[in-house]
């Protein structure tokens, strides 16, 4: 696929049989001839080092402009993850919040962007390579790293490669039997340990076994990869709840106090697999055959006891002894709330297990017809699943009092004796509610690639290249509906008119099921916090069976309430359907038909020699997406012979139907790459390209879901009904019209190789994007019973704005070699990104305050612009998961049988969120002076959600005690580093979150034969 030096590719692959920290050397004669071979000078390179240089070497001879980790990187770096390895890559950040959900952590990081964007396209040995969660990219913490001969990362592709990549393109390498010259074993295993979650060591296991025969049919070679391992960590969390404007509390002064602090634990276990098997065929030098095997395949479920707040009265929160910072926010205080018997707190029993595959089967022949033309076909057959249960099941506890200090680097939380006792005791609890989630979902490619190589014997042209490309994609998702089934049991706000009164624990009749739940060594040790009482796991993973025992408690007490009230209903709890509606399903399948060019030449006798590359590549998409619209009308109760006046009620049936829905588009896609080599080991790079990236496909489902509001008054003197207007509403969960995101790009490098391992490069970039996906309001058409059209203001994704990204990289990397002999072996690399970036909306939501209570996607203007707990709006926010500085340090040494390497990685904040759990809510004050529910605290509010600036020290050491056995062992979050997530407020930016995840240590042997 690249134009890449031989000798470095040599060394690249030979790093697999290594399988992550055996050494390799490279031996090479004296200048001149020894005498008697024990005279021979060897210069011997092995370990990280070798793998540095064969990087080096990758990245300084490609067309691309490229980044490289090889084998025995990754087996040496402390990363238990793929994503982990691709933290290490100049301009690569990973995001530390579990993908999609940032109130709860990831230990081994999660989503990868490239140059602070997240359009990031992942292949597997040049080939297409995806997870099936709705995303077009791997899950990288899903792909065992023992299985990876290397990792590159292009940052401006060509039109040779795959269209896709607008901030990145990374690409995957397994090794092949043909990589090795005969006969190549290895055998590694590790027990890992987690000093926050303590118990047993976990262990991971690799196995690698590879040959090559010649027999009268020709070189045959068999190479057999797998791959097990076992993780079990634990997170401890701290949450300070938002802050609410109070101006009841100190007289003449605007104080703003949250609801309180909540704290949780998180276990998470994860078993991940991975199974490679590599088939080569070379009946002559002129034809080779392979046949490729890869699967990955993980069984993850992580389990939380959370204190979570649900407290509906923050504006009756009374404050002892309150301590105020000059912004008016509480620093330490006693809370409560004795008119609602305290506040009110859901202890939460959360388990959540998934089961994923990817499973890649590719066929290559590649016949070199003549010394001029070469033909390579590619097939490909990918298929990938999921599938998930999220299960919830919580406890109620009304608290007296919370005493809370926030003045340290963690919140302090102060209870008495009694209040211990009173939250350790179970007669003081209640059923509050369950929510499930369940998802399924599959996607697959088949794909055919033929690609044409015609070199020239030509002092300038170097070859010309040209292909075809054809793809068949599907993507099925099916959720649950409601998605997140969240259904009370009993509430403190149902009382009186649904329930007499809540399912206490202390009553027979609701007893059992519950457990306490200590919080032993939170924080380790640093924080102490109460033990409470929590559902016992059966409940949790009882569903349905045990939900449905659950929700009798509440039609006990509703059937309590009918009798004494003489009337009502009970409503019978309803599981989640799945399978059964169809705005469960995303059903979306893709072709595309891709056709590239590009000419590769070179300008050698010049005095400074340029090369490179000049491409186009053609691409036609047509998909198609099972769509479904549903409206139902909601007519006024009109009383007989009344007159009717004001706005007419369209006549519009009910609807619930079925429709494909069809989107075809093109895309021109030029590049050109240019080289000049100066001298002392001096290049300069130029990068130009036009760039896509389509949407996901959990963006383009087509369901529709309508609905018509009618407002209406009624004269109590003449009986007649007034329409006092109609509203015509909808959401849209997806768009299938969507088109790519655009990309005009380009880059400037300068790149000094002073050295064998050793560089200084520099790069600036700047990326110009149009047509990004945004939630907009568009609009629907619908007939009328006399054909007349009405369109529904719809909140739909669109391509709704655009945007850029700049900035520049710079790294460093060398060993030193003229220093004194004790310190030879010591090793420096480091890298700096810095980026910029802005996102303007074709059509600007923004407006000063938020208005309504709806949370939902409709509120565009809190959901893009965010708003506080008083209504104002904050507005010019950045684009999300954008670190404007990142950066890595590393420390090595590689000497004798010795190799060892800490190293530090760090990111500047960064925006994770804007209205999300945690951070908004349906209870915020409207300060509104000219809204017509001026001072009601029903406002819906969502809070800008920022991962504060984190840094973790990493570090291994490797020691060999024979050519063929080495030991090692790797730390992980030495510095023992807290993540911090914070909240903007109109008073200030103020802490929200802490996760402390612990340090990890893994002790390693490897064994080569």
């Amino acid at each position: 696929m690249k134009h890449l030096n031989k000798t470095a590719m040599a060394i690249a692959v030979a790093h697999l049989g290594m399988m992550s920290g055996a050494a390799w050397a490279q031996t090479t004669a004296a200048d001149k001839p020894p005498v008697e071979p024990a005279e021979a000078k060897v210069v011997v390179v092995s370990g990280q080092r070798a793998a540095l240089q064969s990087a080096q070497k990758i990245k300084q001879n490609a067309d691309e402009i490229v980044d490289s980790i090889n084998a025995d990187d990754i087996g040496k770096l402390p990363d238990r993850s793929v994503t982990e390895v691709l933290q290490r890559v100049v301009g690569v950040t990973i995001d530390r919040s579990m993908a999609g959900d940032p109130q709860h952590y990831a230990v081994e990081g999660s989503g990868v962007a490239i140059r602070g964007l997240n359009y990031v396209r992942s292949e597997l040995n040049g080939r297409d390579s995806f997870s099936a969660n709705g995303a077009r990219s791997l899950s990288f913490e899903d792909v065992p790293p023992e299985l990876m001969a290397g990792v590159d990362v292009y940052k401006n592709p060509s039109a040779e490669q795959i269209e896709g990549a607008i901030s990145g393109l990374v690409n995957l390498r397994t090794a092949m039997p043909f990589d090795y010259k005969g006969f190549r074993g290895a055998v590694s295993g590790q027990m890992s340990y987690s000093t926050l979650r303590k118990g047993k060591a976990t262990p991971s296991t690799s196995l690698l076994l590879s040959d090559r025969w010649t027999t009268p049919f020709g070189e045959f070679g068999l190479l057999v990869d797998f791959a097990k391992s076992q993780s079990d960590t634990r997170t401890d969390n701290f949450q300070v709840e938002p802050y609410y404007p109070r101006d009841d509390l100190v007289p003449g002064r605007t104080v703003w106090v949250p609801k309180g602090v909540t704290w949780r634990t998180m276990e998470f276990e994860r078993e991940r697999k991975g199974q490679y098997a590599a088939a080569q065929w070379r009946p002559n030098r002129d034809l080779t055959a392979s046949l490729t095997y890869f699967k990955s395949s993980y069984e993850n479920s992580w389990n939380e006891q959370a204190m979570l707040m649900s407290h509906a009265t923050p504006f009756d929160i009374k404050v002892a002894n309150g301590v105020y910072a000059p912004n008016g926010a509480l620093l330490s205080g006693t809370l409560s709330d004795p008119d609602h018997s305290g506040i009110n707190l859901n202890p939460d029993r959360r388990i959540s297990s998934r089961d994923s595959s990817t499973t890649d089967i590719a066929l290559n022949v590649q016949w070199r017809i003549n010394q001029d033309w070469t033909v390579r076909n590619d097939f490909q057959r990918i298929r990938a699943r999921t599938e998930s249960l999220d299960s919830d099941v919580a406890t109620g506890l009304r608290l007296p009092k919370q005493g809370l200090d926030l003045t340290g680097g963690l919140p302090k939380l102060t209870f008495d004796d009694a209040d211990r006792a009173y939250i350790a005791n179970p007669a003081n609890y209640y059923w509050a509610y369950t929510m499930e989630h369940l998802d399924r979902s599959t996607a697959s490619n088949n794909v055919w690639k033929t690609d044409f190589q015609r070199s020239f014997d030509h002092p300038v042209l170097r070859d010309v290249r040209f292909g075809v490309r054809f793809t068949d994609r599907k993507s099925d998702t099916r959720t649950s509906n409601p998605s997140y089934n969240w259904q009370p049991i009993t509430q403190p706000w149902m009382l009186g008119w649904d329930i007499p009164n809540l399912a206490f624990l202390s009553d027979p009749r609701f007893a059992g099921g519950a457990r306490v739940h200590p919080f032993n060594n939170f924080f380790n040790g640093d924080a102490s916090v109460p033990a409470a009482v929590f559902p016992a796991d059966a409940l949790a993973l009882g569903y349905p069976d045990s939900y449905q025992k659950l929700h009798e408690y509440h039609t006990v007490l509703c059937q309590e309430r009918v009798a004494a009230q003489g009337g009502g209903t009970c409503d019978p709890w309803k599981k989640a359907s799945f399978g059964t509606d169809p705005s469960e399903n995303n059903n979306v399948q893709e072709k595309t038909k891709a056709f590239y060019t590009q000419l590769r030449f070179g300008f050698d006798d010049l005095k400074y020699p340029v090369d490179g590359n000049l491409g186009v590549r053609y691409v036609k998409t047509d998909m198609t997406a099972a769509g479904y619209t549903v409206f139902k009308p909601n007519m006024p109760a009109i009383p007989a012979g009344a007159a009717v006046t004001g706005v007419a009620i369209p006549n519009i049936g009910a609807i619930a139907s079925a429709a494909d829905f069809r989107n075809s588009y093109n895309n021109l896609l030029p590049s050109l790459n240019l080289r000049l080599k100066g001298t002392d080991g001096w290049q300069f790079r130029l990068a130009l390209a036009k760039a896509i990236s389509r949407p996901d496909f959990n963006k383009l489902q087509a369901y529709n879901s309508l609905s018509q509001v009618v407002n209406s008054s009624s004269n109590p003197t003449t009986g007649a009904v007034n329409i006092d207007n109609v509203s015509l509403t909808g959401e849209a969960y997806g768009n299938p019209m969507l088109r790519p995101t655009k990309s005009t790009q380009l880059d400037l490098t300068a790149e000094w190789y002073f050295a064998p391992g050793g560089s200084l490069t520099f790069a600036l970039f700047n990326k110009r994007l149009k047509d990004i996906v945004v939630d907009q309001l568009v609009s629907v058409e619908l007939p009328d019973t006399a054909g007349t059209m009405h369109s529904f203001a719809v909140t739909s994704p669109v391509n709704g704005a655009k945007g850029r990204a700049n900035g520049f990289e710079v790294a460093y990397q060398q060993y030193y070699d003229s220093v004194p002999d004790w310190l030879k072996g010591i090793g420096l690399q480091a890298s700096f990104t810095y980026v910029d970036s802005k996102r303007d909306l074709y059509n600007p939501v923004y407006s000063a305050y938020c208005s309504g209570s709806a949370d939902g996607k409709v509120n565009l203007n809190l959901n893009i612009n965010g708003c506080d707990t008083d209504g104002r709006v904050f507005g010019n926010l950045p684009l999300q998961g954008l670190s404007k500085r990142s950066g890595n340090l590393s420390l090595m040494y590689d000497r004798g049988p010795v190799s060892a390497r800490v190293a530090y990685n760090w990111r500047s904040r960064n925006l994770q969120a804007v209205n999300t759990f945690g951070a908004r809510g349906t209870d915020g004050k409207d300060t509104n002076p000219a809204s017509p529910t001026f001072g009601a605290t029903n406002l819906a509010w969502g809070l800008p959600l920022w991962a504060e600036a984190y840094g973790q020290v990493d570090a291994s050491i490797f020691y060999k005690i024979t050519e063929k056995l080495s030991i090692g062992l790797e730390a992980q979050n030495l510095n023992d580093v807290k993540f911090r997530q914070t909240m903007d407020q109109h008073i200030g930016n103020l802490n929200h979150t802490w996760f402390k995840t612990g340090p990890r240590y893994t002790a390693q042997l490897h064994y080569t034969f």
